[in-house]
Parts: structure tokens; C-alpha cells; sequence
């Protein structure tokens, strides 16, 4: 069935709910205490954070060396400084995160499939298809038949859904990645996540996912490096990005474009149609008429990391019992592959810069004669650059009580390169946040923009989302396009930026930095988690927003 709502009318709808938030949210107004510890942040203190973080002695600040341990240690005597109280197990300013990373070798995986009565294919493992290693199940076997689910996605609220109609009880669900073009981009975004893909596939009743590329060019993932989950104290499953916890999920992998060719043929259609009817916004999910049988084999190798959490206890009886949390990750790649002779992956930008901004923020809060109403939760957390693991475990197993927990306002990689004259409010047009963030950035001067690279997904790509998957609003400030020349094209130079620098060891001190930005940066983050831990209300999501509807009764 076709949406009813174009692309663009859909994303207008947004646009124009931020903008109304604009009109009718009243101006900020701050007493002369607040606006004088508003100043308290000072250029060369980011910096000081930023230049011990992103030191070639943490190298590359990986979870479970002793570089990110270091980092550790930093962020905790600055928040202990600062006089915030730890907020972490037992009394302390750290949360156990233990780690697992899983490993499954090519030479010990099979995938052969029966395409009706023709003699059974084996596909050559690394070249034709792939399997994810099992975090729980060290050894997988599982024969079942095979069916296609398009892009695998159940959006009844949008009136769409590749499960209709189709039988998946008890097998494996091929599928590519995508989402509708007339989605709007966060949720597109959402929808096109592997964990949402699995979740939804186990909730119809299926044991496999096998993700199928569309391109014959595409290459195949690979897991040499391993492929990491949480572990709860019982040893099972609490987090991952490649599998979903507590579910009957056996394998997922992934297969060529002409594999997917081979079955849609068995089951008299083409890749042809299937992707026009997709582009068109319909459905075309079949039975394949063929089954696979796959085995595999992981290993694990565990490890512990640490999140680091403190708090600043709010001025109101009946209100310092629930949190905003400021969050920002803290880990990055460690030491990888040499580019240009060096190998550290120091993550000056990425995200040593937003934890500067979290203990900045921390800053401001505790020059407050008076804290706000609400307490406030610093979360600096590990296994970002491993699948949001950090946030995850923690959004999931808060050490403070999970419905108390009344939003996040996330800090990752602010791209302090340029000033700071206009912002993205990633997520805040799903939920009253739009309003605090409309009302900070009218103070600062800033003004709020639409995201300038929605196909980037960045509204699923930090750990803001490991909250909003939890039920609880959430956000995540990028900068905006806004120039002082007025060519408004500051997008370019973020690429430019990010080509050359991101994900490389060359985002060290060397690379650019505006450090006046980023103080700009604090002080709006600062703003808006102090509106919202000083309202009377906790922030709701909008009513029937896609997202209050698929996590928001998860958070009480």
C-alpha cells in the first residue's frame, strides 16, 4: 500500500512543528547567578581536556587497554574536582561494562542452499556470504526454508509493512537494506538499523536474518577484527548491534547480489522487480520456495571496560529523584592500520572534544549557587566506536532507577572547526525537547536548522539513541550550515573536514580546532539540560511521533 503522505510533505510537517516551537516557546530568561556561571567556561580549558585525551600516551583510548583506563582516571578527578559525587557501582564513579568480542571463521561456517529439486548449492564462504559470529551460542546449526521480506521493516503508523501477508515462522528472513523514500530521514534511519531489522524479523517468528546487498559490486562484510556485545553479570547477552538479546535469533549473515538474484529466480521474480516495487514504496516480499542450511562456529575472547557516571543532586524534594543526563563517549579506535606513518587513532575531535564538553558542562553546573531541581547525570561512556555498547548497557541498566531517567542530551564529535552560528537538533522534533533547544539557541543567537546530510543517519549513529530506544527523549547537537560569508554552506568543509580527518589518526591537536565554538557549544548543551531539569514537567514525546510509539512505553 502506498504512503498516504509524500517525502516531502512529511519532512515539511517537521519543519514547520520546529518552527512553531520557535513561535510560541517564551524567551529564556536567567537570573544574574546563572548567567554568570553561564561564563565560568573558558576556551583554553576545552582545549587542556581536549590535548590530554587525544595524547599519543592514551593511545587511541580502546576499551579495555591501559590508554582508555587513563582516560578514566582524567575524566573522574575532573569530575570529583568539579564536586560532583560518583554515581557508579557501589559507590564509585565507574559502571562495570563487560565486553565480548566474537569471532567466527570462514573455515568453519557453511551456507548451502536447496533450490527446489536441483542438487544442493554450497556458496563459497568470503566471497558469496558471510555470518556474524553468535555472542551466546558458540556453535550454530540451522536448516530452514528461506523467505523474502524487502526491507524487513513493520511500520504500521506509516502504513507500511513487509510482513504482511508473508509467513516467517520458524525461517530465515532475506532482506536488503532501505527504507521507503517518502519515510522521513530519522525514521528511515531507524527502520534500516540490523538491530531493528532483527528484532522485528524474531518478533514475527523467524531464526535468521541474511542481509542482502544490492549492488554486484558490494563487497562483503568481514570480521577479522571481532564483533563485540555486552554481557550482563549472568553472562548473557544485554546489549549488541548483531543480535537481539532474549530473542530465538540462530544466525545472521550476509549474501551477495547475485545469490539474492538466484532465490528472487526460484520464486519467479527478479531483483528488477523487487526493486522497483520497493522504490515505489511498495512491498515485495515473497515466499522463495528454496531453504539453506548453515553452521558456524564462534569464539570469544572477554573483556572489562568501564562507563564513568557522576551526579549533582537536585534542590527539589520531590524532583531530585529523577536525572537529565549529559552524555558523551569516551572511548575511540586505539591503534589500527598506518596512515601517512602514524597509527594512532587519537580522536581528538572524535570524541575527546565532547567529553571536554561534558566536563565543561559539569562546570557550569556546579558554579550554580543553587542546583536545579532535577539531578543531573554525567555520562561519559565506553564501546561507542564498538555499537553505541556503552550507552546501551547503560540506558538499559542504569545505576540510578530506569524511570527516573527523563532525557539525554548526547555530545559526540561537535566538529568545533568553524564558529558556531547555527545548530541541528538531532531527535528534538520527536519530543518537547524541540522546545528547551529552540529557547537556548534564541539566547546564544544560534538559530535551528534541518539536518544538512540526512543520509548520513546520524540521528542512529550516537549514543542519544541507545535512550531513545530505552523510551526516554533524547537529542544530539550538530552544527548547523550557517557561514558568516552568508554562503551558508558550512556542509562543505564538514566533508572536506571528514574526508581527511575522520576516523583517522590524523584527528589529533594538529588538525583544526575553534575552541570559541566549542564554548558556544557548552553553553547551549548547558541551557538546555537546565530548562529541562528546572521544569515542573519531564519532557514527553509528541503525540503518535513514530518513535513514542515504538520505545516510549519502554520507560516506564
Amino acid at each position: 500500500m502506498l504512503l498516504p503522505f509524500s517525502r516531502a510533505a512529511l519532512l515539511a510537517f517537521g519543519s514547520l512543528a520546529l518552527a512553531g516551537a520557535t513561535a510560541q516557546a517564551q524567551r529564556l530568561t536567567l537570573d544574574k547567578k546563572t548567567t554568570k556561571a553561564l561564563q565560568k567556561v573558558q576556551p583554553d580549558d576545552l582545549k587542556a581536556h581536549v590535548q590530554y585525551l587525544a595524547d599519543d600516551r592514551l593511545l587511541g583510548r580502546r576499551p579495555g587497554t591501559p590508554g582508555y583506563q587513563l582516560a578514566v582516571d582524567y575524566v573522574t578527578a575532573r569530575l570529583r574536582s568539579l564536586g560532583v559525587e560518583p554515581a557508579g557501582d557501589e559507590g564509585s564513579f565507574v559502571q562495570r561494562v563487560r565486553l565480548r568480542r566474537a569471532f567466527s571463521n570462514p573455515a568453519t561456517s557453511a551456507l548451502v542452499l536447496r533450490l527446489g529439486s536441483a542438487a544442493p548449492v554450497p556458496l563459497a564462504p568470503a566471497q558469496e556470504f558471510v555470518l556474524y559470529p553468535h555472542p551466546e551460542l558458540p556453535s550454530v546449526a540451522v536448516d530452514a526454508p528461506l523467505v523474502f521480506a524487502g526491507y524487513g521493516i513493520s511500520a504500521p503508523e506509516l502504513h507500511y509493512d513487509d510482513y504482511a501477508g508473508l509467513d516467517v515462522q520458524g525461517k530465515i528472513v532475506v532482506v536488503v537494506r532501505g527504507a521507503p523514500q517518502a519515510f522521513p530521514s530519522t525514521v528511515a534511519a531507524a527502520s534500516q538499523d540490523v538491530l531493528a531489522i532483527l528484532q522485528n524479523a524474531t518478533r514475527h517468528g523467524a531464526v535468521g536474518v541474511l542481509l542482502a546487498a544490492r549492488n554486484p559490486k558490494a563487497g562483503l562484510p568481514s570480521f577479522r577484527q571481532g564483533v563485540y556485545s555486552v554481557l550482563d553479570p549472568d553472562g548473557k547477552v544485554a546489549a549488541s548491534r548483531s543480535y537481539a538479546p532474549g530473542t530465538g535469533l540462530k544466525v545472521l549473515g550476509a549474501v551477495g547480489a547475485g545469490t539474492l538474484q538466484t532465490l528472487l529466480r526460484q520464486a519467479t521474480t527478479d531483483t528488477s522487480a523487487v526493486f522497483s516495487a520497493l522504490g515505489a514504496g511498495r512491498p515485495a516480499s515473497v515466499a522463495l520456495r528454496s531453504a539453506a542450511k548453515l553452521t558456524n562456529i564462534s569464539t570469544y575472547q572477554d573483556l572489562d571496560s568501564y562507563n564513568v557516571v557522576g551526579k549533582l543532586t537536585g534542590s527539589d524534594a520531590r524532583l531530585r529523584d529523577e536525572y537529565v543526563v549529559h552524555s558523551a563517549h569516551l572511548d575511540h579506535l586505539g591503534v589500527g592500520a598506518p596512515v601517512k606513518g602514524d597509527s594512532i587513532y587519537n580522536g581528538a575531535h572524535d570524541n575527546a572534544s565532547g567529553v571536554a564538553s561534558v566536563l565543561e558542562i559539569a562546570r557550569l553546573y556546579s558554579h550554580l549557587p543553587q542546583k536545579p531541581r532535577r539531578s543531573v547525570l554525567f555520562v561519559l561512556q565506553t564501546g561507542e566506536e564498538l555499537g553505541l555498547l556503552g550507552s546501551a548497557y547503560f540506558a538499559a541498566r542504569p545505576t540510578v532507577p530506569k524511570k527516573q531517567l527523563v532525557a539525554d542530551i548526547n555530545t559526540d564529535m561537535p566538529t568545533i572547526i568553524a564558529p558556531l552560528l547555527s545548530v541541528v537538533a538531532l531527535g528534538a522534533q520527536h519530543s518537547s525537547l524541540a522546545e528547551p533547544v529552540n529557547k537556548a539557541a534564541e539566547y546564544l543567537q544560534l538559530s535551528v536548522e534541518a539536518d544538512p546530510e540526512p543520509e548520513q543517519n546520524r540521528f542512529i549513529r550516537s549514543d542519544q539513541y541507545s535512550f531513545v530506544m530505552q523510551g526516554i527523549p533524547a537529542l544530539h547537537i550538530k552544527y548547523g550550515n550557517k557561514t558568516a560569508d552568508g554562503k551558508n554552506d558550512l556542509s562543505k568543509t564538514v566533508q572536506a573536514w571528514r574526508a581527511a580527518t575522520y576516523h583517522k589518526p590524523q584527528d589529533d591537536m594538529s588538525g583544526t580546532f575553534d575552541f570559541e565554538a566549542g564554548k558556544k557549544y557548552v553553553q547551549l548543551n548547558f541551557l538546555i539540560g537546565y530548562q529541562v531539569a528546572q521544569a515542573e514537567a519531564r519532557p514527553t514525546w509528541n503525540p503518535g511521533d513514530f518513535f513514542g510509539v515504538w520505545f516510549g512505553g519502554k520507560q516506564f
